[in-house]
């Protein structure tokens, strides 16, 4: 009696330079919004939190070339979220890959041998091992422009669009194990609690890292809150600060606001 072929099912990832960018929930997910034309609905349909659904959303737009989902004001229904033909090319794109992917995998599990079988499963588990996800919250994908070398440190401009540049201070020996030159792609990590919120143009400060948007979330806790900040050209930044410094600086949805962080708070990657 012939043995029957095991099946194979994976899930496609599709990582840019700068690290995971694309898997099955988020492509849900923008299916979800093209469809829906709302996050919520489109929470529920994944599902995903409402919370999530916004995380997902802001990570691809931070680290797409062109913004994936935008947010629009007035209309029919007074304004509502839809992806930009980038954001249906990249649908689009992933799913033929998809197709493709699973393919070669039903081709490749025909052929498999017992042995063949317990080898794929100690490559999985090596890829498993080898992956890293990172918590922090901002992670944004750019181009060094700028660099300002010192005795000790380096310092690292980055540019992540027309718009918006990143600084950030690293050692000499990270920069030279990251192998960074003008012209490198490399993305920048920014933990939520380090990023400071202000409301006033006229305050001055120390951080080198200041990106004015309007908020566009708040998402309030027992003691803290998580601020949204979006920034023109789809890009958004996320702050934990205190419920009280919400309300001192009367922060609400679409009110003007500026993200803020030090250089020495960024931390630099480079995707191998």
């Amino acid at each position: 009696m012939k043995e029957t072929a095991q099946r194979l099912l994976g899930r496609l990832e599709v990582d840019t330079e700068f690290g995971s960018f694309l898997g099955d929930t988020r492509v849900r997910l923008l299916e979800a919004v093209e469809k829906h034309g709302s996050i919520s609905q489109a929470a529920r349909a994944v599902p995903l939190s409402y919370k999530a659904a916004w995380d997902a959303i802001d990570a691809m737009n931070n680290l797409a070339e062109q913004p994936l989902v935008i947010r629009s004001t007035g209309g029919r229904n007074g304004g509502g979220t839809r992806l930009t033909e980038h954001g249906r090319r990249t649908v689009a794109l992933y799913r033929a890959l998809e197709a493709e992917y699973q393919g070669a995998l039903a081709t490749l599990a025909e052929g498999l041998s017992e042995g063949a079988a317990e080898d794929l499963a100690q490559f999985r588990q090596l890829l498993k091992r080898m992956s890293m996800k990172s918590s922090a919250r901002n992670q944004f994908a750019g181009t060094v422009v700028a660099l300002r070398e010192g005795q000790v440190d380096f310092e690292v401009r980055l540019r992540l669009d027309p718009q918006h540049e990143i600084a950030a201070v690293i050692t000499r020996d990270s920069a030279e194990s990251l192998g960074i030159a003008i012209g490198s792609e490399l993305t920048a990590l920014v933990k939520s609690s380090s990023v400071l919120v202000l409301a006033d143009p006229q305050l001055r400060i120390s951080a080198r890292n200041q990106l004015w948007g309007e908020v566009s979330r708040i998402h309030r806790g027992p003691v803290n809150a998580e601020v949204s900040i979006a920034l023109p050209g789809g890009r958004a930044v996320c702050a934990v600060i205190t419920q009280d410094s919400v309300d001192r600086l009367a922060l609400t949805v679409g009110s003007p606001a500026c993200a803020a962080f030090k250089a020495s708070s960024v931390i630099l990657c480079q995707y191998l």
